[in-house]
């Protein structure tokens, strides 16, 4: 009697790497939670800096991590050791932080929802005032809060000058779109103020930007350095992955433009720029909250 043999192909077996444990998948939702918690560094926390290595140098961990923060409307903009896991919440995403939401926080009425914008915009500006600081993964910016006041007065000063000269209206209407409605709403406002127990007025100019700088320091974007200028900051490295990622480079770029480039020391002394003709930033680069 002949014993039968089964000489089909056999199913073909997925190596054990490459199946996905529940073990696995909790892993990966863990380095997207660590990512979540900016002022987290992986350097402090060896679970993170474990996962983060894990990330690196198994593939398949890396895509299943990667498809966690994209089921979380989640973008991946780095991860390395030294920005972590790097994420920023796209426009329909639950963690996405949203103008309006954040106006909301700082107690702004819709008047001042604008001048909140701009102080983003200019901090961001001040931080990173030259194509080559956004590229160079070792450049540090330095702001103060008074310097990006200054800054801002100084964009108002030749908005003015240039609307004159252009015969066009120098006094916009408040809610009119652009940097050219804003040098005017910008100027009228006290720069500091103060409350009878000389603390700033949270509507001043540089109460604001103050603001905008606690708003992106309890965001892992900013670290405090000092009290000097009405507060002095640098930047961290994922501020600068999301002013490369996240904004309005056109709003920046017309900024910029201006030829006004303040040092990156924080002081508020601003500097003639550099002759160049090269003024243009990196694609996407500006607030980290969505219109």
């Amino acid at each position: 009697m002949t014993e039968y043999v089964d000489r089909s192909e056999p199913e073909a077996v997925a190596p054990a790497s490459a199946v996905v444990t529940p073990a696995d998948a909790a892993d990966a939702a863990r380095l997207v939670a660590f990512g979540l918690q900016p002022r987290l560094q992986p350097a402090r926390d060896q679970e993170y800096a474990d996962l983060l290595r894990r990330y690196r140098e198994d593939p398949p961990f890396a895509r299943l991590a990667d498809a966690v923060a994209t089921g979380l409307g989640l973008i991946v903009l780095e991860v390395s050791p030294r920005a972590g896991m790097a994420v920023t919440a796209a426009e329909d995403s639950v963690f996405a932080v949203r103008m309006g939401d954040y106006a909301r926080r700082t107690s702004a009425d819709s008047g001042d929802r604008f001048l909140h914008g701009l102080a983003h915009l200019a901090v961001a500006a001040m931080a990173f005032p030259r194509p080559e600081d956004l590229a160079d993964d070792g450049y540090i910016g330095r702001v103060s809060v008074n310097g990006v006041d200054a800054f801002v007065r100084q964009a108002c000063r030749r908005l003015e000058e240039r609307a004159e000269e252009q015969g066009e209206n120098t006094d916009p209407a408040t809610d009119a779109p652009g940097l050219e409605a804003a040098w005017r709403i910008w100027v009228r406002r006290s720069a500091a103020g103060a409350t009878k127990d000389a603390r700033r007025l949270a509507g001043s100019t540089t109460g604001i930007v103050g603001k905008a700088v606690a708003f992106l320091t309890e965001s892992g974007f900013l670290q405090r350095t000092g009290d000097d200028n009405g507060g002095t900051y640098r930047t961290t490295a994922r501020y600068q992955l999301q002013v490369r990622d996240m904004a309005s480079s056109s709003a920046m770029a017309e900024l910029l433009e201006l030829g006004i480039v303040p040092v990156t020391d924080g002081t508020p002394t601003l500097l003639p720029p550099e002759e160049s003709d090269d003024l243009e930033l990196v694609a996407d680069a500006g607030l980290p909250f969505h219109s």
